[in-house]
């Protein structure tokens, strides 16, 4: 167990969801998954279980997962990210609730015009999704890609009323 670290899993609509956090704020999100022994499991090991300062967080979630809107202005602890990979994190929060971007849309949001491909790859290791949108971001071409799948990723964008 990783000292200061604490953990809850919680059902929804979707599925289980996993949520871990530091002092500093939310470190990571695990996106529904079909037990919470799964969801446990891949967060137990670094930290204490400890619900209490998540639930707010939990029922916003829950909207969420239920097809409800819902906004998540929780303080995030990005200590683990590069300065890149936070800016183009921060931006991405801006995506508001049912509307997509591209990677390019959001490499000009961070001032950096011809950096999609390092936008892609930053929003491919967003530990935070949902809070960090990242599902709302799409390639010039079509969907891109998605750390969850692309079935997930059409889910949840089905969920915020986005026809693709």
């Amino acid at each position: 167990m990783t000292e200061g670290l604490y953990y809850t899993v919680f059902p929804t609509d979707a599925g289980w969801v996993g949520l871990l956090a530091s002092s500093a704020g939310l470190r990571r999100l695990e996106l529904p998954l079909p037990s919470e022994q799964e969801a446990r499991r891949l967060l137990a090991e670094d930290a204490a279980e400890n619900p209490a300062p998540f639930e707010d967080l939990m029922g916003r979630l829950r909207a969420y997962f239920s097809g409800r809107p819902a906004e998540f202005p929780d303080k995030l602890d990005l200590s683990a990210a590069t300065p890149f990979q936070r800016r183009v994190w921060r931006a991405a929060r801006a995506i508001p609730y049912g509307q997509t971007r591209t990677y390019g849309w959001l490499a000009g949001q961070i001032g950096q015009p011809g950096a999609a491909r390092a936008v892609g790859q930053a929003i491919g290791r967003n530990p935070i999704a949902v809070i960090v949108p990242c599902h709302r971001v799409l390639g010039s071409s079509g969907l891109g890609g998605f750390y969850g799948g692309l079935a997930l990723k059409r889910y949840l964008l089905r969920l915020e009323g986005n026809r693709l």
